[in-house]
């Protein structure tokens, strides 16, 4: 499974790059907002740090709006994904976008039903919140798994499942179970992925053990 950063911090996406371990960047207007700076300044500069696909949002409802915003976004880097929303609009214009050459995700999926929609009018990505379905006490995982069937039963789908509303690291290997391609994670929960209290406990073992010996390395 694939690891994109759910951010539009920069400082962020470039430490978590220089480890190796993104291959994306999704973004969305409100975390556009909290940077202050317009739009276009901050896509260029994550697609100056990254090579994966970064993902931009129209903010637009209606189907023409969205083709001339998504033209706008598509323009300001080759890697950039346009996403629009999973309404009647959104998989019409995902289709115009894609028939122009440029990559779709569709977000805001919240069922099986949108993620075919979306596959059949040419999304490279179909985002499924799997943590806002939890949050209305249903199973988020369950959508990830009924898409995951649906695309497998028909080869002619090329849509990526993109896990998103990520909220732990839980959330990320049942998605990585479930059979998504990728899970866009926020910083913290990606980094929290690397943590284990037992590493903790073996690293403070084998220093305290190393230190008694007096030795260094260099």
């Amino acid at each position: 499974m694939k690891f994109f950063v759910d951010t539009a911090d920069i400082s962020e996406i470039r430490e978590l790059a220089a480890a190796g371990v993104l291959d994306g960047v999704t973004t969305n207007p409100s975390l556009i907002a909290k940077t202050g700076r317009p739009i276009r300044d901050v896509i260029e500069e994550i697609c100056q740090t990254i090579e994966g696909p970064v993902s931009a949002e129209v903010t637009a409802i209606h189907f023409d709006d969205m083709i001339a915003e998504g033209e706008r976004l598509a323009s300001i880097a080759p890697n950039v994904a346009v996403k629009v929303p999973s309404t009647w609009d959104g998989f019409r214009a995902c289709r115009a976008l894609s028939q122009l050459g440029h990559k779709a995700n569709v977000t805001l999926c919240f069922s099986a039903d949108q993620a075919l929609l979306a596959a059949k009018a040419g999304a490279t990505f179909i985002s499924p919140f799997v943590g806002r379905l939890d949050d209305l006490g249903l199973d988020g995982m369950e959508v990830i798994r009924e898409i995951r069937a649906i695309y497998d039963n028909d080869k002619s789908l090329r849509t990526e499942i993109l896990a998103s509303s990520i909220r732990t690291p839980l959330h990320v290997k049942q998605a990585a179970i479930a059979g998504a391609d990728i899970a866009t994670v926020p910083p913290a929960v990606l980094r929290n992925l690397a943590k284990h209290p037992l590493t903790d406990k073996g690293l403070e073992s084998f220093l305290a053990d190393w230190g008694k010996t007096g030795q260094t390395i260099l």
